[in-house]
């Protein structure tokens, strides 16, 4: 329920403070009031676009702010879901426009997007004015409303669930599908790049390897000469550097008999030299296990040119990266081998998930076209005493070719205003006046099946009168009882209906306009619906005819 509107420099509005109540309240006003301009504001809060252009010249920020009590809408879960604060009791939706073309919402003091405002506002007002007349040449608005009046949410929801279940199988053995023709496509590429790399017999390693080998075979005969280089200058009889050092080796031990410090240097040349012949004797073994082998560079430089040859191909620069190559493609390959057995288990699973989604399907069309002559009834009982007593209507389905999230068909109003009349869809042959007064019917005959937002109707009255009016007034009256009901009308025979009447003004100063909203007593409400019965003069007649139409109500009721 709405309980408060604030609304601060909007369009005319300079400042509006009001509270609302439960059950049915009009709001009236002259034509250029600022009927539109309240509803405007209302809008905004509901997640509607905004232009800067609706501040209030000259000011540089608007702001308005609704107050809801939520009580009765179990919305816990949408505002965890948004991660806002919630009070189970009351809501607070702001909006605020700023001159620079800025805009900022609000849930409970948190900062919204404009998608968080509408979804949380579209759950609690409905706004219907002209322009939604149209939803009823809506085939889906339609289905929806035989759906909600036949109380299939629960099936459609389990429909709904299974049927995306069906789409996102379907979808995978699509791509599926299409991957598998396009990979077989390049199966024989793919297996002549495996088998290249599968018949190297690539090791991890081997480049680095074949690569120091080839190095030392290539400089094999200069490497053995300089090893027998080292050896013969280490060991030769005739100067080496092993025969020098023994010779250093006796003269230190001969000088440390007689010189304590000499006993040191004489182990450390016995070292050094132990050291050197070992090394002379090795440098030696190398030079001998040091051969040219042309047969082994030739496998070798052929081997490496492989590699080479099949990095350059792939662009990389290492065996392993090849190998990784490799198991990629055997990878590949392995997908392409059993693509033909995902698929037919996949379209398996897609045959099964049909069935399920079908007779789902089945059970929807079932319940649609038992309950679809109560709901033409139904309608045809509230329409009959708003002008239309003849009024016929019937429900037609057109089953689809396949399946869809709604079902397996859909479902159009056939209607026909006059006795005898050919049966056409309402929005081929129905009035402005005619779908309004349908629309009225329907959104009455959901707010007995569904806890229904608040509701406002803007001018859905516009092209009647008289005891049609008055019908319709009764009808909203009707509708208030299980929900609150706000109507902008120029009727008296509406406004008289009203349990909350509310009027809008303009209101001139020496430098502006500005658009106002109060809420009537009860000699303000009489002199209010007399003003709609006589126009701008208002006469002690037209004040006894609203009396008397206010009382009339208050007696019928």
């Amino acid at each position: 329920m709405l309980k408060s509107l604030f609304v601060q420099n909007y369009a005319l509005i300079d400042r509006l403070e009001i509270d609302f109540h439960e059950g049915f309240s009009v709001i009236t006003g002259e034509t250029g009031a600022g009927k539109s301009i309240i509803l405007g504001a209302l809008s905004l809060i509901l997640g509607q676009r905004a232009d800067s252009k609706s501040i209030k010249q000259g000011e540089n920020k608007c702001v308005i702010e609704g107050y809801f009590d939520i009580s009765a809408y179990s919305l816990q879960s949408y505002f965890e879901e948004n991660d806002i604060e919630y009070d189970a009791n009351t809501t607070i939706l702001r909006r605020e426009l700023m001159a620079s073309g800025k805009s900022r919402a609000f849930i409970n003091d948190t900062p919204a997007s404009l998608n968080q405002l509408k979804e949380l506002g579209a759950r609690l007002i409905d706004i219907h004015s002209q322009h939604q007349n149209l939803l009823l040449s809506d085939n889906s608005f339609q289905l929806r409303v035989l759906d909600m009046m036949a109380g299939n949410q629960p099936l459609l929801e389990r429909y709904g669930v299974e049927f995306q279940l069906y789409r996102k199988y379907k979808s995978e053995l699509k791509r599926l599908t299409e991957q598998s023709l396009k990979e077989k496509e390049e199966e024989d590429y793919l297996r002549f790049q495996f088998n290249q790399l599968d018949e190297a017999k690539l090791v991890e390693g081997e480049q680095d390897e074949l690569e120091k080998e080839q190095e030392m075979l290539i400089h094999a005969e200069e490497i053995k000469g300089n090893l027998y280089k080292i050896c013969q200058l280490l060991s030769s009889d005739d100067g080496g550097v092993v025969q020098l050092l023994r010779e250093a080796m006796q003269v230190a031990g001969a000088t440390s008999k007689v010189y304590a410090d000499g006993e040191e240097l004489a182990q450390r040349l016995e070292s050094n030299y132990i050291d050197l012949k070992d090394l002379a004797t090795e440098s030696e073994s190398m030079a001998e296990d040091i051969e040219f082998n042309p047969e082994r560079l030739a496998f070798i430089d052929e081997r490496l040119s492989l590699i080479y040859q099949l990095e350059q191909k792939h662009r990389v620069k290492t065996v392993e990266e090849l190998l990784s190559i490799r198991l990629e493609l055997d990878n590949r390959l392995s997908v392409i081998e059993n693509s033909d057995e995902e698929l037919i288990k996949l379209t398996d699973l897609v045959e099964t998930q049909l069935a399920v989604v079908t007779g789902l399907a089945a059970e929807l069309t079932e319940k649609r076209k038992a309950h679809a002559p109560q709901l033409a009834k139904e309608l045809m009982l509230k329409v009959s005493p708003l002008g239309m007593p003849h009024a016929k209507i019937e429900m037609a389905f057109d089953t689809k070719k396949q399946l869809d999230d709604n079902g397996a068909e859909g479902v159009d109003f056939l209607f026909s205003a006059n006795k005898n009349g050919h049966l056409q869809p309402v929005a081929q042959i129905a009035s402005g006046g005619e779908v309004s007064r349908l629309m009225l019917c329907l959104k009455a005959l959901i707010a007995d099946a569904k806890a229904l937002p608040i509701i406002v109707f803007d001018e859905i009255d516009t092209g009647v009168s008289g005891e049609i009016a008055d019908k319709m007034g009764v009808i909203m009256w009707e509708m208030s009882q299980v929900m609150q009901v706000i109507s902008i009308t120029h009727l008296p025979q509406i406004a008289s209906k009203g349990k909350h009447h509310y009027k809008v003004y303009k209101e001139d100063n020496e430098h502006s306009t500005a658009t106002r909203l109060r809420k009537l007593d009860t000699n303000d409400r009489t002199a209010e619906v007399a003003r709609m019965l006589s126009g701008a003069e208002l006469t002690q007649a037209a004040l006894e005819n609203a009396q008397e139409l206010i009382n009339q109500w208050k007696k019928a009721k």
